[in-house]
């Protein structure tokens, strides 16, 4: 199997249509929400490229449940894509989900921009705002890169990373992850003086 990137808003539509297809197949709908890389190139927010579709949640209703593990017949829809497109069999990532354990920002389903893909499949991709919000959080979290990049990518606003920030200490309020926090504020010319206690 070669790694083929996701590069492109056709790519991801291309994949997801084809997810679509063999659930709906099987008889089968699913609701995603969906962040990271993917999200940001189906909305046209980044043009990089991405290895996977970073799975948040399996919406139900009104509820966003854990998508970790993927279900059966989302899981084996998803490998029958991988092998039809030549993906790597863990294209459909549902590491995210760990997110819902401490809640999402306040809005992100109603900000979210909704997308059928045939029969089977529905999409939530993460509106700009959460994206910077989670961009942020995995910045800090993980390091520079690639997340650091998208985040310029997005050009917050000083509110915007600023209520980003604030949220973000909600999952991590240790002192350290705050000093790299206030560190990554700096790089966007904010200092820690405007950063709540």
């Amino acid at each position: 199997m070669t790694d083929i990137s996701i590069d492109s808003a056709a790519t991801t539509s291309a994949l997801l249509g084809a997810l679509g297809e063999q659930l709906a197949t099987h008889g089968e709908r699913y609701t995603l929400a969906v962040v990271g890389g993917s999200a940001l190139l189906a909305l046209g927010l980044v043009s990089r490229a991405t290895r996977d579709v970073d799975v948040l949640a399996i919406v139900d209703g009104a509820e966003l449940l854990s998508a970790q593990p993927l279900p059966t017949a989302l899981s084996d829809a998803a490998r029958t894509v991988a092998r039809d497109f030549g993906l790597s069999a863990d294209w459909l990532n549902p590491g995210p989900t760990s997110l819902l354990d401490l809640g999402l920002p306040v809005g992100f389903e109603e900000r979210a921009q909704r997308r059928g893909f045939g029969q089977g499949l529905e999409v939530l991709f993460a509106s700009r705002v959460d994206q910077i919000h989670l961009k942020l959080y995995a910045t800090v979290d993980q390091g520079a890169g690639k997340h650091l990049t998208d985040l310029e990518a997005l050009a917050p606003t000083e509110r915007e990373l600023l209520d980003a920030a604030s949220w973000s200490q909600t999952h991590d309020p240790s002192e350290g992850y705050r000093n790299v926090l206030t560190s990554v504020l700096a790089h966007f010319g904010i200092d820690d003086g405007h950063l709540g206690v």
